[in-house]
């Protein structure tokens, strides 16, 4: 009986360390499929947006997207996005909301330039 106990609080005392360890770490996820447009905020005396099309990308499903230069894969953690294969390989992101994604620089600062959901897949 003393065995059991033990190995009873054993097993609550690991999962008491584990969960938020498990939880530190966000829920994965996937992005909404569709074509992603990028863009650098303008200036009052021009354009609000400065779109930046060497910036673009299409999420394809099952964490996969593509680019002009070619296609890889991304890990959505939380509202955290990174590119994990491809062209775009080690570029971070913010998921603000659906659709809308924000750059995150080296130091985890949100960067300027924000890309969002323009429509569906095109062939």
């Amino acid at each position: 009986m003393k065995r059991l106990i033990a190995t009873g609080l054993a097993a609550a005392a690991f999962a008491a360390t584990a969960a938020p360890m498990v939880q530190a770490q966000g829920r994965l996820g996937l992005l909404e499929q569709g074509e992603y447009v990028c863009a650098l905020p303008g200036s009052a005396t021009g354009p609000a947006w400065r779109e930046m099309d060497a910036h673009n990308f299409a999420i394809t499903g099952a964490s996969s997207y593509r680019t002009d230069k070619g296609q890889g894969t991304y890990l959505l953690e939380g509202n955290r996005v990174t590119f994990t294969r491809g062209p775009m390989k080690g570029h971070r992101m913010m998921l603000l909301s659906s659709g809308l994604l924000q750059e995150l620089g080296k130091d985890d600062k949100l960067g300027r330039l924000r890309c969002h959901r323009a429509g569906p897949l095109q062939d």
